[in-house]
């Protein structure tokens, strides 16, 4: 027997062993489910995945990649997880969108996917049952915020169960050469995080805003002289070739992603807690509200205001905090707010994503 033969043969070996255990795996993975569903439990906690992949990380030797390590257990978790039913994720679509992949990323390639039209239609899903989990973007670290997202937070009784910041990598797709582009589609965020380079390369290119990257790659591939800013996975879809990469202005390109359900999550020690409340119309309200949360300790990462819909220059605001709602420090500072507002919500307490 040769070297390589004697090498593939143990090869084999170790993929039977892997094999039996995935199959022992996935029969106690069975009990759990069957445990969760006969207590009203949901089958995806986020907390407890994210737990039990860096736990995986920490025993790894890294003779396998860390990443490669992750994806493979997403993976296997998903595949267990939908052995009897499928989990069902909406997210905004159409396919192939980086809400799409966010979505696969969270919850392995395994779950039913729908395609939702529009945030809104995510939240409908999700609240009327016909979808377990809604994966909609929060904020990019470029383009800035996705008001319809937190504009729906104020009717709708959904909660934040997890994060995810996703790399968004940015590419000019086409079927013709550069200098034949005459007309870039694409979403507005793409756009706004690629104007300096647009404006570098392309000066002369009309700019068309589109409903989503995809539909923006859909219409480059029927028309020439078309071109599209996408990502990968939306010219591998449309087969398109890819002309420049990572036209972002800025590398370091990050969307955040909340995953909205009808159950909480249970705190993992590494968590946020986001929070929607409406002030008083007293002088100081609004600072009042800060000094409190500046005399629990606790680090407020993000401040938004947006109109409350319910009166003209009346404002709702959005405040993400570190920390879990069950942890003594932010008990109290919401229960000091709960006193200087006029009303407060919590929109969810959710393990921390640390790229956000």
């Amino acid at each position: 027997m040769s070297d390589i033969e004697a090498l593939r043969k143990q090869i084999d070996g170790i993929d039977a062993q892997i094999v039996r255990l995935l199959d022992e795996r996935a029969a106690v993975a069975k009990r759990i489910g069957d445990w969760k569903r006969d207590r009203g439990q949901p089958a995806f906690d986020g907390g407890r995945q994210r737990e039990l992949l860096d736990n995986l990380a920490s025993h790894s030797s890294g003779a396998f990649p860390i990443e490669g390590l992750r994806n493979v257990f997403t993976e296997i978790m998903s595949a267990c997880r939908n052995m009897e039913e499928a989990t069902k994720i909406c997210y905004l679509g159409p396919e192939a969108t980086f809400t799409h992949q966010a979505a696969v990323d969270e919850f392995g390639a395994s779950g039913d996917f729908i395609a939702c039209q529009s945030i809104p239609d995510i939240f409908d899903w999700v609240e009327k049952g016909r979808a377990h989990y809604g994966v909609a973007p929060i904020e990019n670290s470029t383009g800035g915020v996705v008001y319809a997202t937190l504009d729906r937070f104020m009717q709708s009784p959904l909660i934040i169960t997890a994060e995810r910041s996703a790399p968004i990598e940015l590419h000019l797709m086409a079927n013709c050469a550069m200098s034949d582009i005459r007309v870039v589609y694409s979403h507005p965020q793409p756009f706004s995080q690629c104007r300096d380079w647009l404006q570098l390369h392309l000066p002369k290119a009309r700019l068309e805003e589109v409903s989503s990257t995809v539909r923006g790659a859909e219409l480059a591939a029927q028309e020439p002289g078309a071109a599209a800013i996408a990502g990968e996975m939306a010219a591998k879809k449309l087969k398109l070739h890819i002309l420049q990469r990572g036209i972002q202005d800025v590398s370091d390109n990050f969307t955040r992603f909340w995953i909205i359900s009808r159950d909480s999550a249970h705190a993992t020690g590494d968590d946020k807690t986001s929070i929607l409340f409406f002030i008083k119309h007293r002088p100081g309200a609004l600072y009042d509200i800060l000094r409190h949360m500046a005399e629990c300790g606790i680090n407020l990462t993000k401040i938004e205001s947006r109109p409350s819909r319910r009166a003209r220059w009346e404002y709702a605001f959005f405040v993400d905090l570190l920390g879990h709602q069950e942890d003594e420090n932010v008990k109290t500072a919401l229960a000091r707010l709960d006193d200087a507002c006029e009303q407060i919500r919590i929109l969810g307490s959710y393990p921390r994503d640390r790229n956000s």
